[in-house]
């Protein structure tokens, strides 16, 4: 294949060791992979514009993007670099070039500006990860004193970063690989609260005071996650009395030390560490601190590629209709033709016109991603064919194994209180696709690729009361659990519409972190007279969901539609802060209310009675597929002198509103983009 020497060239500003890379769709551009990426050099003394000369294949479209990040050695003598993504251009089409000379000059102008449109994304956990320290009054006050000094006094708090071993005996004038980890290990805090959020910013000289109503988190990237001496410093909040006289601070009053290796000794990613308070003068305890930490980690074993990201791109329409449970909830809403969350219910909402159906996955005992809703179900002691009197146990979904759920004959939680036996008294044998706990890969395979997917990831929650969901108190390690699940997805999504959702808001941040392709939906319940108040404050209204959604840069928010109905203007407001707005609840059953919240230019409905309410049609991206494909035959038939041989019937291309065909005929790629 003939090639092109060409020459790109592109400015923007860097931090120290941090470098301009390219990476695009061809071998020489490093086939998408960060790892592969290709470094820019930095041209001329101001290190603001950077160039590269490359070996291009001739005559063949390429499509590439920039990125800044880190460059680090390889952990094995002959394995690949260690790279870290800090930004990237994630415009919807990449930059492209197809020379047709042997050599030529490109230049790109500003990083992340590509046809007039700035668009750049944060990276994701590529090899480093990433620790979240949370202070918060959830419960109850994270600080406690015991020293009658400080009994009344409140408190601005700092997190530092320190303790990483050094190698003494490394060459003063080369960087060593901890040299680098120390350089890429950084330490921002966030604040939320339902009147607003602050992302990502440094910390003040003494920190900030703590708010009962806010939701203080510290946010440390890192390469040596376990050998980190996390240390609190503590200052009465008046900073107007030095506790120790000459002390560089006013009204530092102690400290309280976290170390990081602690996680990897317990071996939890997630929980809660009481620390002891030491006080300034004469080192004696003088109170306890509540810190409540995550640990996020890369995905173990798959690497994404950098072809695409939908985590923030939605493409305005007129509203979607989610299939909820596919054909609707068997219980909740007494739709009893097709079994929930089954293949059959999935595959009748998508032929009654669903732009996505929503399902709920978790894993089994053995680690496969299976569909069904509840955290528990109820199974029978007795035989299939025995209709007598039913003795039932509820068992954890968690604590059996693929095979068992698929040898079930299982009943709803609710047979427990006699009120719903119906899944006991069925027909003895199970049609294959009416069997509840289909694998999430056959979901993926049996449902046709236009039916976008919209994804719950299954999580336990805590009531304010302080009981748990199903009454479980513990789960997965949620690394393990989201590897498991992300990437079956990640290998199986192809050009399907994906979106995931969590009422869980750490599993959001996890997702938003872990991969760069699908976007997430906070989901929650806000104020509700339905459904028991939550103990994560994150959690208590849609004001504060919206704060997280924001701070967290993910696509937006699943709300109750309860609380929409009171506070229609939550719609608006949240859209205009850039989020996407869901809604779930029974209310959505009823015709009026989907009305009045698409009135609203609410973007997607979840509802259970989508098959009773429209009849069998295609869905709204099959339309729009279909009218860009008429619109380009027209063009192609008013520029062509013979016959066209094309023909699409009425049938195929229903006519849709201007609204809705506005910006149809862009291409969608296919990924989230709803």
């Amino acid at each position: 294949m003939e090639t092109s020497q060409v020459t790109l060239a592109v400015r923007g500003e860097t931090s120290p060791g941090e470098v301009i890379a390219v990476v695009g769709s061809c071998e020489s551009l490093g086939s998408w992979s960060h790892q592969k990426a290709v470094i820019l050099n930095p041209d001329g003394n101001d290190g603001y514009s950077w160039t590269k000369t490359i070996t291009i294949p001739k005559g063949v479209i390429s499509k590439y993007r920039y990125f800044k990040g880190f460059f680090l050695e390889s952990k094995s003598a002959d394995g690949p670099s260690q790279v870290i993504v800090n930004m990237w251009e994630t415009h919807h089409h990449p930059r492209t070039m197809s020379p047709t000379a042997s050599y030529l000059n490109i230049d790109d102008g500003q990083f992340g500006i590509h046809n007039g449109v700035n668009c750049v994304d944060s990276g994701w956990l590529t090899c480093q990860t990433e620790i979240r320290l949370r202070l918060h009054y959830s419960k109850v006050s994270p600080v406690s004193i015991t020293k009658k000094k400080f009994k009344k006094s409140r408190f601005r708090i700092k997190l530092t970063l320190e303790g990483i071993e050094e190698e003494d005996d490394e060459e003063e004038n080369e960087p060593s690989p901890s040299s680098w980890h120390k350089m890429t290990s950084t330490v921002e805090t966030s604040m939320i609260s339902a009147n607003g959020y602050k992302s990502r910013h440094s910390q003040p000289e003494c920190g900030y005071a703590l708010e009962p109503s806010q939701w203080t988190e510290y946010s440390i990237h890192t390469m040596d996650p376990d050998n980190l001496e996390l240390t609190f410093e503590l200052f009465e909040e008046d900073l107007g009395e030095h506790v120790v006289q000459g002390d560089a601070h006013p009204g530092h009053m102690g400290t309280a030390c976290l170390l990081s290796s602690s996680f990897l000794e317990n071996g939890k990613d997630s929980g809660v560490a009481t620390l002891p308070i030491m006080g300034r003068n004469a080192r004696q305890t003088i109170g306890k601190v509540r810190v409540d930490y995550l640990v996020i980690r890369p995905i173990q074993g798959l690497q994404c590629d950098m072809s695409s990201s939908f985590t923030k791109y939605w493409k305005k329409r007129s509203t979607l209709d989610v299939g909820h449970r596919g054909a609707g909830s068997t219980h909740a809403a007494k739709h009893h033709r097709v079994r929930e969350n089954t293949i059959a219910s999935f595959k009748s909402a998508a032929n009654h016109g669903a732009a996505y159906v929503e399902f709920d996955v978790h894993l089994s005992k053995d680690a496969v991603p299976i569909v069904y809703h509840d955290l528990t179900c109820c199974i029978s002691t007795k035989k299939k064919n025995d209709k007598t009197s039913l003795e039932l146990i509820e068992v954890p979904v968690k604590d059996l194994t693929y095979d068992q759920l698929q040898l079930l004959k299982l009943a709803h939680v609710a047979a427990l209180k006699g009120s719903d036996q119906k899944d006991l008294l069925d027909d003895e044998e199970e049609v294959d696709e009416h069997q509840p706990f289909p694998s999430l890969s056959q979901i993926f395979q049996a449902i046709p690729e236009h039916v976008g997917f919209n994804i719950e990831l299954k999580w336990i929650s805590q009531m304010k009361d302080g009981s748990w969901d199903g009454n479980l108190s513990s789960y997965f390690n949620m690394n393990t659990f989201l590897d498991i699940i992300l990437s079956c997805v990640l290998q199986k999504g192809g050009k399907r519409r994906i979106v995931f959702s969590c009422f869980d808001p750490d599993i959001c941040t996890m997702v938003r972190q872990k991969q760069n392709k699908y976007p997430i939906l906070f989901l929650t319940q806000g104020v509700s007279d339905k459904y028991p108040e939550l103990m994560d404050i994150r959690c208590q209204t849609t004001q504060i969901a919206m704060s997280f959604a924001q701070s967290e840069n993910i696509l937006g928010i699943s709300a109750h539609t309860e609380e929409l109905l009171k506070h229609l203007n939550y719609i608006g407001e949240a859209q205009a802060k850039g989020l996407v707005v869901f809604s779930w609840g029974d209310d959505n059953n009823d015709h009026e209310t989907r009305r009045t919240l698409r009135e609203q230019g609410i973007d997607g409905l979840i509802y259970d009675r989508i098959c009773e309410d429209q009849g069998e049609q295609p869905n709204i991206f099959q339309v729009e597929e279909q009218h860009t494909l008429q619109e380009v035959i027209t063009e192609e038939t008013l520029n062509s002198s013979t016959c066209s041989c094309y023909s699409i019937p009425c049938s195929m291309a229903p006519c849709i509103d201007s609204k809705t065909r506005a910006g149809s005929a862009e291409s969608d790629s296919g990924l989230s983009s709803s």
